[in-house]
């Protein structure tokens, strides 16, 4: 096992909480500029990413009323996974779930719930000190693939990926990260990290954020 590896299970904590933290800041305050398109370049270990110039994606679907997440399902990454709401903790971020849950999806439960109108913010684990973890291939997706949240009203919210981002550390932008990309639709975005370690701040250098909006329900 590398030191990258030995390293990497403790780096949410260190980046992504709080590159959340301060876009929850921004979202508070009704930020809603947002314009669409990526913040960084891609290093490391992340493709190539962003909205391929030529891609058709569906109409956005009329939001629906609010109603819990219960599971996260991406059919390309073969991801099910368990959602649980999360609070800020002690230093008021993001409580992740603990390590021996690396399989579950937080949902920030003080924010907007998936397919309601506005933005959902839900964050993952990239791997942990052994092994990958919930969004280890979230870099992966592309503009036209689809994200399943299964609510507990019993309708599933389908969304649409319209956009894969990697936001670097360094020229951070929360309202391009964490706003809503265009006012009134139902959005949802998926965070974990990305980039490359950084061994002298013992971080990863970016945030993968997968955005997307609903398209469509089922039951």
């Amino acid at each position: 096992m590398s030191g990258r590896e030995r390293s990497s299970g403790r780096l949410l904590t260190g980046l992504t909480w709080a590159l959340l933290l301060l876009g929850l800041w921004l979202w508070g305050r009704e930020v809603t500029d947002v314009r669409p398109g990526a913040n960084g370049t891609a290093t490391g270990d992340v493709a190539a990413v962003g909205r391929p110039a030529d891609a058709e994606l569906p109409p956005a679907a009329r939001p629906l009323g609010a109603a819990l997440p219960q599971r996260v399902d991406i059919p390309q990454l073969g991801v099910q996974a368990p959602v649980v709401a999360r609070g800020l903790d002690a230093e008021g971020a993001i409580a992740a779930p603990p390590y021996d849950q690396a399989g579950v999806v937080a949902w920030y439960g003080a924010g907007v719930r998936p397919g309601a109108a506005g933005t959902a913010l839900m964050v993952g684990h990239v791997d942990t000190e052994t092994r990958p973890a919930v969004f280890y291939k979230l870099s992966t997706l592309v503009a036209g693939e689809t994200i399943r949240v299964v609510r507990d009203d019993g309708r599933v919210a389908e969304f649409t990926v319209d956009e894969v981002d990697v936001v670097r550390r360094d020229g951070f932008d929360a309202r391009q990260a964490y706003g809503p990309r265009e006012s009134g639709r139902a959005e949802l975005r998926l965070i974990t990290c990305g980039g490359t370690f950084d061994r002298a701040s013992r971080s990863y250098t970016a945030n993968v954020i997968v955005s997307a909006y609903l398209t469509g329900t089922t039951r």
